[in-house]
């Protein structure tokens, strides 16, 4: 599976972007996530959207701001960011867990199979 995320940019704080993330393939059952890292930083979870029945769940910073979405059509899943603040500066990384069953909501970068380039995010203040 290939992941191909874009949309990345800079902007003013209070300012919005969308990220997107292609995949060039899908499974029956499997999560797509977003996670973001800084320099010295570890690797951190910023949502997921299950793909089979569209579940979500974001980190706690951005929950109410961001938003994930997703085109079944055209296996792409979005990450609408609002009301962005200088804290979410950041390299964007998408992600997918392929799941062979049902399975609860994973947050651990570990956890992931597949990954696509990071996009850059640059919220100045």
């Amino acid at each position: 599976v290939q992941l191909q995320a874009s949309g990345g940019g800079s902007v003013q704080a209070g300012g919005s972007l969308r990220l997107s993330c292609a995949a060039s393939a899908t499974f029956s059952q499997y999560h797509m996530g977003w996670f973001r890292q800084t320099p010295g930083k570890e690797r951190e979870f910023v949502g997921v959207i299950t793909w089979r029945d569209g579940k979500k769940d974001y980190e706690d910073s951005v929950r109410g701001r961001f938003t994930i979405s997703r085109d079944n059509a055209e296996n792409t899943m979005y990450l609408q960011m609002n009301s962005l603040k200088p804290e979410d500066t950041a390299v964007y990384y998408c992600a997918v867990r392929a799941n062979s069953r049902p399975t609860p909501i994973k947050r651990t970068p570990s956890d992931y199979d597949y990954w696509g380039r990071g996009t850059l995010v640059t919220v100045s203040s």
